[in-house]
């Protein structure tokens, strides 16, 4: 095969892809595929790569621009073996390489492939009548690309989706401010690497990693925005350029002169887009540009009408992730901030900005109820999902100053906020919200405000200001004369003078708050105020009184179906146990509240609890200190998302833990293992928790390995598959190859009796 020209840039991230387009191209039944997808995703630099690594197999390659003027070949013409392949200048795109030149000759199969680029709008018609013609003549293969599929018989799609964008910005000592892990994002990778074209001195650092992460999600992984903001670099420090983003992603300009008009300028590209559409995916476009990306249909009030699905076919909504059953969308950029700004110029932005915070008030005023029975995960996941736009709205009503309804939903938030882990937001939404309001709040109002505030400071780690809040909140309720409500706050307060120090105090007034939401059947609220005396009889070392008011806390947390706050409760079951000495019992209440945090996607205390249960492993399973590590560290990160702080002498047991820890390890083994548990999120945190082996208390001991005729590698291998590492680990711990590990593994399995590698490691742990 002669000689080719490259692309003009080299793909980044596009491996599978490009491996599925060359399997199609290959297959001898295949006459028509399509990449579809966003303009500006890459796929004309996709085909035209696939083109040139396949196009040699192929006896004649022709690349023809949709756009271009002229008429379609006919199968006929494309046979003709009288020159080269390579089209007419005009019917190439300015961007596009020569495609390879192959006489017919040599070439025995007689196959053509035609590459068919933008076969979009105006084109579109032309496009498929053509397609349909020369996929008549058996040798024809077409490879095609548009925003949307043609809708021809026998068409094959590629959907061509954008580059995979960094995780949402996690704690200080998190992988997404890690230069080193983020270069593994194919967002990242591209944007550095153009970046290094337009500046050779320009490298990821520690200082600019957050803001290059953040680029790329403003961005949403679409390429060439990432390409045009990569060029800015020459003006805008990281920084400096994610923040003019933020306002205004269709800011960014400066394409290649040569490149079609659209490629030039998101703005251009966003108006492309958008041409054609009738008025009313015009206007639904509009309205829902309004939305923070993450929203539901049903959120947002629509149901799978056309207009949706016509936008979606366009590339003009895209589906960001799924949730309780449910797709999440979002406008993608740059065609969000193009709609936004077409809605402000015809005047109708400040009415579709009433409309979105009118349905999430509405939203969070009718999720109340399923907070506090069996539908309470669910509610849960459903308000974190949609946690952007309820922020969103809350700015939209402080704009307009509708304070009491403003109040409304931060009220509302409560427990979806204490899940999420915006403790501090949550604090300075209650201060501004009621500061804003001033004397125009009702005083009831004001009175919840202060209370709320105290829980999210207490959440924060800060009791003495958590008392402070609260009894702010109780003056302020004597003068509204609500008992219940004043029974509410005063077993917060207790709760939060507990966390300070004063276990007599919090028992005096934890009594009180109990006795009189009994007297009212306030069961949720008895339920946690009982749990909090039974955690201050426990510091007072009253430990039989505590059980008991425990064991009423649990069951009336059963009865009302009131998931979080019964794993709350069974933490302290699990503490009154080890002072027992009842590990076993103590490793049932961690698993089951471990288990609860997790359907409710837990934030606040889920840090807490998986370091409880690492300290727990520590002492029931040694033989787990790989994942005794991960679990400490996924702990230490969660918690520096929520910006929490713990009580010294908690974070001295649990630096304690990680200095036993390390220094028993191999320092390379402990590094990896923490750098393992950074990465995790609340889901793999919880699943790493629950795989740990049982504490286990057979009556007599297994046999020790030799018995079981185990060899000494063997030994070794069932060792650290108790430790919690992997085939690959193993692999490299002992320099053997994978498969022998495999092989190890599975006869130290039967000859032990096991069918699972907790059992395995299980066993292990009773050698002892």
């Amino acid at each position: 095969m002669p000689q080719t020209l490259a692309p003009a840039a080299e793909l980044v991230g596009r491996e599978l892809e490009t491996a599925l387009l060359h399997e199609r191209l290959r297959d001898p039944l295949v006459r028509l595929v399509t990449v579809t997808g966003r303009a500006g995703v890459g796929k004309s630099r996709l085909a035209l790569e696939a083109v040139r690594e396949v196009g040699g197999e192929f006896a004649r390659v022709a690349v023809l621009d949709a756009t271009a003027p002229g008429g379609w070949p006919a199968p006929s013409e494309l046979s003709e073996p009288s020159g080269p392949s390579e089209p007419p200048a005009q019917s190439r795109s300015p961007q596009s390489p020569r495609p390879p030149q192959s006489p017919q000759s040599s070439q025995p199969s007689g196959r053509i492939l035609l590459l068919l680029d933008d076969c979009d709008h105006e084109a579109r018609p032309a496009a498929a009548r053509a397609l349909e013609a020369l996929t008549a003549d058996p040798r024809v293969i077409v490879l095609a690309t548009s925003v949307e599929p043609l809708g021809v018989y026998g068409e094959l799609l590629l959907p061509l989706a954008p580059l995979p964008v960094p995780g949402p910005r996690r704690g200080p000592a998190s992988a997404a401010a890690d230069p080193h892990a983020l270069q593994e994002v194919a967002s990242v990778a591209l944007f550095v690497r153009r970046a290094r074209e337009a500046d050779p001195a320009f490298s990821l650092t520690l200082e600019n990693a957050a803001a290059v992460a953040e680029i790329c999600r403003l961005l949403g992984g679409l390429p060439l925005a990432l390409e045009l903001a990569a060029r800015r670099l020459r003006l805008f420090p990281p920084h400096l350029l994610a923040s003019r983003l933020r306002g205004r992603t269709t800011m960014l300009s400066g394409g290649p002169a040569n490149a079609p008009a659209r490629h030039r300028s998101l703005a251009a590209l966003a108006e492309w887009s958008c041409r054609g559409l009738d008025g009313a995916d015009r206007e639904l476009l509009g309205q829902l540009s309004v939305y923070e990306p993450g929203f539901g249909l049903w959120a947002a009030g629509l149901s799978a009408e056309a207009a949706v699905e016509t936008l979606l076919d366009r590339g003009l909504l895209a589906v960001v992730g799924e949730e309780q059953g449910e797709l999440r969308l979002a406008v993608p950029e740059p065609v969000r901030s193009y709609a936004r700004a077409e809605l402000a110029g015809s005047g109708g932005e400040a009415a579709a900005l009433d409309a979105h915070a009118e349905r999430y008030r509405s939203l969070v005023s009718g999720a109340q109820p399923g907070l506090r029975g069996t539908e309470q995960a669910r509610v849960l996941r459903e308000l974190a999902a949609e946690g952007a736009n309820v922020i969103a709205a809350l700015r939209r009503l402080r704009e307009r100053g509708d304070g009491e309804a403003a109040a409304a939903v931060v009220l509302g938030c409560r427990l979806p906020w204490l899940a999420q882990g915006r403790l501090r937001e949550g604090l300075e939404w209650c201060d501004h919200t009621a500061e804003a309001g001033g004397a125009a709040l009702p005083e009831a109002v004001r009175a919840r405000l202060a209370d709320l505030s105290g829980v999210f400071a207490l959440a924060l780690g800060d009791p003495q200001e958590a008392v402070r809040r609260h009894r702010h909140a109780l003056a302020l309720g004597k003068n509204v004369g609500d008992r219940r409500q004043n029974a509410l706050v005063s077993a917060r307060l207790g709760a939060a003078l507990l966390e300070s120090g004063d276990p007599a105090g919090a028992r005096a007034v934890l009594v009180t708050a109990l006795s009189a939401l009994e007297s009212m059947g306030v069961t949720g609220g008895a339920a946690s105020a009982a749990a909090s005396l039974a955690a201050a009889l426990r510091a007072d070392g009253d430990r039989r009184r505590a059980q008991e008011t425990l064991d009423r806390a649990v069951e009336a947390f059963r009865r009302i179906r009131d998931g979080r706050g019964l794993a709350g409760a069974l933490r302290t079951v699990a503490a009154l146990a080890l002072e027992g000495d009842e590990p076993d019992r103590a490793d049932r209440a961690l698993r089951e509240s471990l288990r609860l945090y997790g359907a409710v996607g837990e934030r606040t205390e889920l840090p807490g609890l998986l370091e409880e249960f690492a300290l727990l492993l520590m002492r029931t399973a040694p033989a787990q200190r790989p994942r005794t590590v991960r679990l400490l560290a996924a702990a230490d990160t969660l918690r520096a998302e929520t910006g929490a702080e713990v009580a010294d002498e908690w974070r001295s047991a649990a630096e304690r833990a990680r200095t036993e820890l390390s220094a028993r390890m191999d320092w390379t083994d402990f590094a990896a293992a923490w750098a393992e548990g950074v990465r995790m999120a609340v889901p793999e945190a919880v699943a790493e928790a629950l795989s740990a082996p049982a504490p286990s208390h057979r009556p007599s001991a297994a046999p020790a390995p030799e018995d079981r005729s185990l060899t000494p590698r063997q030994v070794q291998v069932a060792l650290l598959v108790s430790e919690g590492m992997t085939n690959r680990q193993i692999a490299a711990k002992l320099d053997i190859s994978e498969w022998t590990v495999v092989n190890h593994v599975r006869q130290v399995m039967r000859r032990l009796g096991c069918s699972s590698r907790v059992q395995v490691a299980g066993a292990v742990g009773r050698w002892a």
